[in-house]
């Protein structure tokens, strides 16, 4: 049966859902399962979850744990990668610095600096990885979700020839979400999404059926609803001007544009549904957070960054906890594309999915070579990414402003030169709203400063 190597899986609840989802599959309930991770402590609960899962459901797997990753990539059929290199401690680092310089991102692993800086952390390693699968399983196939997508994609697909692609659950996330919004069911919509990773566009939004209604009207009065609209008010606002829904949630997409984030009133009416709630309980308890900072976003993010590192420990802690209990492990499908893309394989099952890789001729508006998400037909002879021709110019001209920023990051890693990095930073969307070139340039000293123990430049 098919080895499967899951780089990454001390991120323990995705590993569990994905390792779950391919053990669903009768074809895959007898695989290898090889976990590498170079945190041996998450490692271990990772590795002891799958172990009970397997005699909770008398499967045939087995499962190796390591932490050297070359040992579990030999002679593997499949490869899953889900790193952070740096992890939270620097990510917090990806925010705060240019939060100093008044560019305030909302996540901050897709473009903007710290998406730049966790892309010049994390594609290296990944071309690296792929660079070994070269040597020790060179017919495997190559499934990535670690961010910042576009970058890591791009870099793996100019250093090494490995089979890759790369999986988000944005679109199909979204289309769920579309379809709750026009209250139908989710199987009742059908899509043709491209673009790129966290800006891809609902090109087509149709009911489910032969004739294939389309749905759009029926967005545009779901959105006249004020309470709809406050759901996803920076998605509406992009879709109300630009006339295409994007995948990305209204958080992520505020960062990746220059209209959404440059001033406090702007972030004080876009701010998120989670962190607004999270505020207000936290507000009931913390008298020195008082409610009226609730139109402060930045001091409530960090605060929030803040309960979520503390709350690691007590987090893994449970997670041991909760394998002392005698109740059975879930074990039900998400909607992860990953188990279905190997079921494919495995089986010779057609089967659509959006996916992650370079653009030969699939986007003719977009770059040569960038990293697009396009749909991707996938059975036993393999990917077959679809052709999709011009995007609409409007979708096209916001690609192009995050695609700047993800090709000087990648000219920076393979020329080794530093000075791409200041450029890409320069040319970020929101970065132009807020920075003078003088500021750009001490803000991405900073951020090579943060991360030095993990720059290849």
């Amino acid at each position: 049966m098919a080895k499967i190597a899951f780089i990454g899986a001390g991120s323990v609840t995705f590993a569990r859902r994905i390792l779950t989802d391919i053990l669903t599959w009768p074809e895959h309930n007898e695989s290898s399962l090889a976990l590498m991770d170079i945190d041996a402590e998450t490692l271990a609960i990772t590795a002891a979850f799958v172990e009970r899962l397997i005699q909770e459901q008398n499967l045939g797997a087995t499962v190796t744990a390591t932490t050297e990753r070359r040992e579990a990539l030999a002679g593997a059929d499949y490869v899953i990668t889900a790193i952070d290199v740096g992890g939270q401690p620097l990510r917090m680092l990806d925010w705060q610095i240019p939060a100093q310089y008044g560019v305030y991102q909302t996540v901050a692993d897709t473009i903007g600096p710290g998406g730049v800086f966790r892309g010049l952390r994390t594609a290296p390693v990944l071309a690296a990885i792929a660079q070994d699968m070269e040597e020790l399983c060179p017919n495997a196939l190559l499934i990535n979700y670690a961010n910042p997508m576009n970058i890591n994609m791009w870099l793996i697909g100019a250093m090494s020839k490995i089979r890759a692609v790369g999986l988000c659950h944005s679109v199909q996330g979204t289309a769920s979400r579309l379809a709750q919004f026009m209250g139908m069911a989710p199987e009742d919509v059908s899509y043709w999404v491209a673009g790129i990773n966290h800006q891809a566009w609902f090109l087509q939004l149709c009911r489910n059926t032969y004739r294939g209604e389309d749905l759009y009207p029926r967005l545009r009065t779901a959105m006249d609803d004020p309470d709809v609209y406050a759901k996803d008010s920076v998605r509406f606002e992009v879709f109300r001007h630009f006339d295409y829904f994007v995948t990305e949630s209204s958080h992520h997409m505020s960062e990746y544009t220059p209209w959404f984030r440059r001033t406090a009133a702007d972030r004080a009416r876009y701010i998120p549904d989670h962190l607004r709630r999270w505020a207000e309980e936290h507000a009931q308890t913390d008298k020195e957070f008082a409610l009226q900072d609730l139109d402060d976003e930045a001091q409530i993010r960090e605060s929030f960054m803040y309960a979520r590192q503390e709350r690691r420990e007590e987090y893994f802690a449970k997670q041991q906890s909760d394998l002392q209990t005698p109740d059975p492990l879930p074990f039900t499908r998400t909607h992860e594309y990953c188990s279905y893309i190997l079921h494919a394989v495995e089986t010779n099952t057609p089967y659509r999915f959006n996916g992650n890789v370079p653009n030969t001729d699939l986007i003719t508006n977009l770059p040569a070579g960038c990293n697009v998400e396009v749909p991707i037909l996938v059975d036993s002879a393999g990917m077959h990414p679809c052709h999709v021709g011009d995007l609409p110019a409007q979708c096209a001209g916001i690609n192009r402003t995050n695609v700047n920023v993800q090709e000087l990051t990648v000219q920076a890693i393979l020329q080794q030169d530093r000075r791409r990095v200041h450029d890409a930073i320069a040319l970020d969307p929101l970065t132009t709203t807020q920075c003078s070139l003088e500021d750009v340039r001490a803000m991405t000293d900073q951020l090579f400063a943060a991360s030095a123990d993990y720059m290849t430049i």
